[in-house]
């Protein structure tokens, strides 16, 4: 199976990625026109399997000092063949990134994926804030 890796913005299926991002663990509900923000707001990655999409990823970023993956999702009948390990990669590889001091991602159960690219825990927990809106705050205080 070969998987191809595209930041082409005219290939993104925005319905099929709004469908699996409102069916996630991090942003249940989320609505369309919120995705679309989303993805405008950023640098978007679709993953294909014969053209058709099997996952999406995007990273917030500067493109000079930080970056931010977010969204990562494989479809569940692609999963567990390396491709969201390859999704970031693509992120941590790519020439526009090259040099960035400091990629973040968020994840409940893939830390084993990411580490392998060189992604751990915090250094310096004690540094990082955050704010939350009260809906983040209670979605994610209702999280296992």
């Amino acid at each position: 199976m070969t998987i191809e890796l595209s930041d082409d913005r005219a290939r993104l299926d925005i319905a099929r990625i709004h469908g699996w991002l409102s069916s996630s663990y991090w942003s249940p509900g989320i609505a369309r026109d919120l995705v679309e923000r989303a993805i405008a707001g950023s640098h978007p990655l679709g993953a294909y399997r014969d053209g058709v999409p099997v996952g999406f990823a995007r990273a917030i970023t500067d493109h000079a000092t930080f970056a931010w993956i977010a969204d990562v999702f494989v479809d569940d009948s692609v999963r567990g063949q390396g491709i969201g390990r390859a999704m970031v990669g693509w992120f941590v590889d790519h020439p526009q990134l090259a040099g960035i001091r400091r990629i973040g991602l968020v994840t409940a159960d893939a830390h084993g994926v990411y580490e392998k690219l060189g992604v751990h825990g915090l250094l310096r927990p004690d540094r990082y804030m955050e704010r939350l809106s009260p809906e983040a705050a209670a979605m994610l205080k209702a999280l296992p």
